[in-house]
């Protein structure tokens, strides 16, 4: 509009006319602003993206240099520093390690432009072995238009199944359906498997799994098992699934380890765990730890974790930024947990102040302090068996801990005080009341709280199966070997403590897991498999 049609306006029309001109500068604000927020969601999403490839770019090139070390010590002069056993053990590890590493480079890999993995050539399975049917049909066999497909022929896929005690194959047969009108092809998708195009069904891993971390039967020793039974499956047959695995199950544990930390009540305690260095040919020291529920807790649940030290800082590392009431032994490890900023709180184990005083009768039967202590501990044992017996909840267990435990608790804490004073200075006797003493805050914690147990003897029950199991297996072939151990040992013991069978919980998650999604994981976790599968 020009200057002259301007001055024939009125004040009424100027008004409307500059209304209407700060309109348009309104909306072209707008949109330059929503043109920026644009800009510069595309550019935060293109830094995401940056860092997501960097990231795997990095993983990458560790799994890539890991791979390497682990083809040197495998096919180099440390696997010749091993003998027997040792180097059978060492051998299958090592396996399990570069079947671990390939299925974590795939994930990290692009696909291929087809989408699909080549399917690795094998021998076909023996003969005399039943096969089992297992068709795969599409639900509607009318073609989009309109024609009645006919079916024209089958690829047929098999794997080979292990119900205890028997082997067979699963033929998996899908029908070729084809519309003669449009020339349009349809077969049914077969469910994803936890080992993409692999030769073993979900049950028969979940036996190989269970035998060797929950029977404790190295690999080798399936190997032969199987043999007698008619089919060979080699020992790096068995480390390539094993690996596979530990992989694909370890979001499970993630949130097992997840679910566990929501407590606010947890128990630790650690063993040795031997483990092999192939650089030096010889094992060294490594531990593993154990983290759980207590008996009081609804859901039981154990994890376990390797770490290569028994350093404090594996255990903060693993619990991070918990707090609550930790549960544990009187190793130094601890310590510094307890220390503020730390938000954590010690709970000390009774059975172990106790346990002195039983070391010192066993080896002096002639002791006349050791069983008047043990008395006392006795009667403090004597309270929770009782609120065991009543069935009492939190609040029943400190109202009764209140009314018969802390008489007696304050009576012995006077008799240790006594006799300190009158025994030999640092003596067994001594060594135990001072161990008592000095620890009295943690050891009597639990008398003012229902869900505090009164000592750690529920977590030290759940290592014991594993310190049997070390007696077959003697040690870990390798760290990433301790790791997966861990792990999956973590998922088989939950399972017990639920009072799940573990072949029939296992072989239904590996079947189920690739099909699932991360925020459905759960679902797969004991408790809520429990709870979906009820025992009729």
């Amino acid at each position: 509009m020009q200057k002259a049609d301007l001055a024939g306006l009125n004040s009424d029309e100027l008004s409307r006319f500059a209304a209407t001109l700060v309109g348009l500068l309104d909306e072209q604000r707008s949109a330059l602003e929503q043109k920026d927020a644009l800009i510069a969601s595309q550019t935060a999403l293109l830094q995401k993206k940056d860092s997501e490839i960097q990231h795997k770019d990095l993983k990458i090139s560790q799994l890539t240099h890991e791979m390497a070390i682990l083809k040197r010590w495998r096919f180099g002069r440390a696997s010749e520093a091993f003998h027997g056993l040792q180097r059978e053990i060492f051998e299958e590890s090592i396996d399990e390690d570069f079947a671990a590493i390939e299925t974590e480079l795939d994930q990290l890999r692009a696909p291929s432009k087809d989408g699909q993995k080549k399917a690795p050539s094998r021998n076909p399975l023996p003969s005399h072995l039943p096969r089992i049917d297992v068709p795969h049909e599409p639900k509607n066999t009318v073609c989009g238009c309109g024609c009645q497909m006919k079916r024209v022929g089958e690829d047929v896929s098999e794997k080979i199944d292990y119900v205890p005690g028997t082997f067979q194959v699963e033929r998996h047969v899908r029908g070729k359906w084809v519309c003669r009108r449009c020339d349009t092809i349809m077969q049914a998708p077969v469910a994803p498997h936890v080992i993409d195009k692999g030769l073993p069904t979900a049950r028969l891993l979940a036996v190989v799994l269970i035998s060797k971390y929950l029977d404790h039967l190295p690999l080798h020793r399936q190997s032969e098992i199987y043999a007698r039974l008619g089919v060979i499956l080699a020992t790096s047959t068995l480390a390539e699934w094993v690996g596979a695995c530990g992989v694909k199950l370890q979001p499970l544990i993630d949130a097992l380890k997840a679910r566990l930390l929501k407590r606010s009540v947890i128990h630790a305690d650690e063993t040795p765990m031997p483990t092999l260095q192939p650089g030096l040919g010889k094992t060294h020291r490594s531990y593993l730890w154990a983290y759980g529920t207590t008996s009081y807790d609804p859901d039981p649940i154990v994890v376990y974790d390797f770490s290569s030290g028994r350093s404090g800082e594996h255990a903060r590392a693993f619990l991070s930024d918990w707090a609550g009431h930790l549960v544990c032994d009187d190793f130094s490890g601890y310590k510094k947990l307890f220390k503020l900023p730390e938000p954590m709180t010690e709970v000390g184990c009774l059975a172990h102040a106790r346990r002195k005083f039983a070391d010192i009768l066993a080896n002096q039967k002639t002791s006349k302090l050791a069983p008047e202590a043990l008395e006392y501990y006795g009667a403090l044992y004597a309270v929770e068996r009782k609120a065991k017996d009543l069935g009492l909840d939190a609040e029943g267990r400190r109202a009764l801990r209140q009314a018969e435990a802390v008489p007696v608790a304050n009576a012995l804490h006077a008799w240790l005080t006594m006799h300190l004073k009158a025994v030999v200075p640092n003596s067994a006797t001594a060594k135990a009341i001072k161990y008592s003493l000095r620890r009295w805050d943690a050891l009597t914690r639990y008398l003012g709280d229902g869900d505090l147990p009164i000592d750690n003897n529920w977590i030290e029950n759940r290592i014991r199966p594993l310190a049997l199991g070390r007696k077959s297996w003697l040690f870990a072939g390798s760290d990433r070997a301790g790791r997966r151990a861990t792990a999956v040992m973590s998922l088989l013991q939950t399972a017990k403590m639920h009072g799940l069978d573990p072949y029939a919980y296992l072989a239904d998650v590996l079947e189920r897991l690739p099909g699932i999604p991360a925020s459905k994981i759960e679902e797969l976790l004991p408790a809520a498999w429990k709870a979906a599968h009820p025992v009729s």
